[in-house]
C-alpha cells in the first residue's frame, strides 16, 4: 500500500512569522493555526516507562522542527494513575501527559478542553469512533460531550501465540470458539508447556485484567462493559454474564495456566519471558508488535479472544493511547500541533505503525503504512478490521476510574491467585470501590 496523505496544517507551518495585511484573508487564516512557531520551545512531557512509540515520534518531531525540544519524564502505568493528579494541579505541569483516566481530571479542570483544536485542525471531522473515548460529558460521564484527549494511536489487543509450541499441541489454526482455546490450553498444560504467560505485580498492575475482559466480551455483550467504563448512571460490573467470565478465570488460575510466580512479574519481564518460550499464550495489546517480531521473527501470531457461541463476533480491547494536555500548560498550542502531526505526517504515521504497532487514526481518507511481510502487525491490524465492523471494540476496564486499576482489579486479581478471593467476590469488591471512588 502507498500513502498520500493530505497534511491540513502544512501551509500553517510555511506561514509563520510572516506578516499580513487585510488583502490576505485566507493567510491570516492558516497562520493562526496553532503550531509550535519559530521560537525554542520546550516541551515537557510525561511517558509511560516500557513503551517506545512517544520517544520515538518525540525524536520525529524535533527532527522536523528543530525549535522544539523535550523534558521527558518516565513513569509506569500505576505510578501514573497517582500521581497524575499532583502533576496537572502543580506550577508547572506538563504540556503533554500519557494519561491512565480522564474524567476526574476534566471535571475538576486539571485537563484543557480541546474543543477549540479539534476545530482549527478538523480532527471533528475525522471518524467519530476515534474521538468518542475522550470525550467527557457535563455530567461526567465518557463517550460525548468536549474532548479533553487525544490518542497517539488506536492499540488492540488479544492473543499473541507461539508458532511451534502451538504446533506441538496440534493448533493448526486459531480457535473459533472459547471451547476450542480451553482444551488448547489443557493440552498446553498436558504436554507440559505453560498454556500463559502473563503478569501480575502491583508495580505494573495486574495483567489478568486482560484475559478478564476478553472473557467477559467473549460470552456476553460489551456494550455493558463499556457504560461501566464510561461511568453511566446506574452501570455495574457485577453481572451474570461478568460472573460466568470471571468463573472461568478463577478455573483457569486453579488448573494452573499462569506462571506460579505471577504476582512477581512486572510487565517487561513477562515480555521478555514469552519471546524466550516461556508460554504458548499471552494476552498483550499491539504496542509489542515491533519486540515480538525483532526477537521471534516469524514465530509469533495474533488472535482475538473467540466468542463463546460460534454464531457470535469476536470482541477485542481497542483504545487510544491516551495523551492530554494540563489546564494551565505553557504549551498547548505546540502539543496540539503534535498531536496534529502523529495523525497526519507520513513519517509519524509509519512509526505508529512500525514501532506501536497500531492504526494510526487519522482522518478518513488515510491510508495505513506499509508493514513488513510476515509481520504480527499485519495480524493485528486486521483484527482491528474485524472489531471495527462487528462494532465490538472495548476501552480498558482499568480505565473506568483514576483508582480502580490500582486499588480494584490489581489487589483483588492478586487475592484470585493466591486463593483468598474468588469470581463472585472480585466482582463485588471491584464495584464497590467503583462506587465509593465516584461517590467522593
Amino acid at each position: 500500500m502507498k500513502h498520500k496523505i493530505s497534511l491540513i496544517v502544512a501551509t500553517a507551518i510555511m506561514l509563520v512569522g510572516f506578516s499580513f495585511t487585510s488583502q490576505t484573508p485566507k493567510m491570516v487564516a492558516a497562520a493562526a493555526t496553532p503550531s509550535c512557531g519559530t521560537e525554542p520551545v520546550t516541551l515537557k512531557a510525561y511517558f509511560e516507562t516500557g513503551f517506545d512509540l512517544p520517544s520515538k515520534l518525540s525524536e520525529e518531531f524535533t527532527k522536523q522542527f528543530p525549535n522544539v525540544t523535550w523534558d521527558i519524564s518516565q513513569d509506569q502505568f500505576t505510578n501514573l494513575i497517582n500521581e497524575t493528579p499532583r502533576l496537572l494541579a502543580g506550577d508547572n505541569p506538563p504540556d503533554l501527559i500519557r494519561l491512565p483516566t480522564m474524567v476526574s481530571f476534566a471535571k475538576d479542570g486539571l485537563l484543557k478542553n480541546l474543543d477549540d483544536y479539534a476545530a482549527a485542525f478538523g480532527w471533528d471531522k475525522w471518524p467519530v469512533p476515534q474521538l468518542d473515548q475522550n470525550r467527557v460529558g457535563e455530567d461526567g460521564t465518557r463517550g460525548s460531550g468536549s474532548l479533553y484527549a487525544m490518542g497517539l494511536n488506536y492499540s488492540l489487543t488479544g492473543i499473541f501465540y507461539n508458532k511451534k509450541l502451538a504446533e506441538q499441541i496440534g493448533m493448526k489454526e486459531p480457535p473459533k470458539t472459547l471451547a476450542e482455546f480451553e482444551d488448547l490450553l489443557a493440552k498446553a498444560k498436558d504436554a507440559g508447556l505453560l498454556p500463559i504467560m502473563e503478569w501480575g505485580s502491583a508495580k505494573s498492575g495486574m495483567g489478568l485484567a486482560f484475559p478478564l475482559q476478553a472473557l467477559m466480551a467473549s460470552v456476553g455483550s460489551t456494550q455493558p462493559i463499556n457504560d461501566w467504563i464510561f461511568q453511566k448512571k446506574g452501570a455495574t460490573i457485577d453481572t451474570a454474564d461478568n460472573l460466568k467470565a470471571a468463573q472461568h478465570l478463577e478455573q483457569w488460575v486453579k488448573n494452573g495456566y499462569f506462571p506460579p510466580d505471577i504476582n512477581a512479574i512486572e510487565y517487561t519481564d513477562a515480555a521478555a519471558r514469552f519471546t524466550k518460550g516461556e508460554g504458548v499464550f499471552t494476552f498483550n495489546g499491539d504496542w509489542q508488535n515491533a519486540a515480538y517480531d525483532e526477537a521471534m521473527a516469524g514465530n509469533v501470531g495474533f488472535f482475538l479472544m473467540p466468542p463463546a457461541d460460534a454464531s457470535g463476533s469476536p470482541a477485542a480491547m481497542s483504545a487510544p493511547l491516551t495523551y492530554g494536555i494540563a489546564a494551565n500548560a505553557k504549551n498547548a498550542d505546540c502539543a496540539a500541533f503534535f498531536f496534529n502531526w502523529v495523525a497526519s505526517d507520513p513519517t509519524a504515521r509509519q512509526i505508529d505503525v512500525t514501532v506501536g504497532g497500531s492504526n494510526p487514526g487519522g482522518p478518513a481518507d488515510a491510508t495505513i503504512p506499509e508493514v513488513a511481510a510476515g509481520s504480527v502487525t499485519n495480524d493485528t491490524l486486521a483484527a482491528g478490521v474485524v472489531v471495527g465492523k462487528a462494532g465490538t471494540a472495548m476501552d480498558f476496564i482499568a480505565n473506568a476510574t483514576s483508582a480502580i486499576f490500582a486499588q480494584g482489579w490489581t489487589p483483588e486479581l492478586q487475592k484470585m491467585v493466591g486463593g483468598k478471593q474468588d469470581a463472585a467476590g472480585l466482582l463485588k469488591a471491584v464495584q464497590a470501590a467503583y462506587e465509593r471512588e465516584l461517590s467522593q
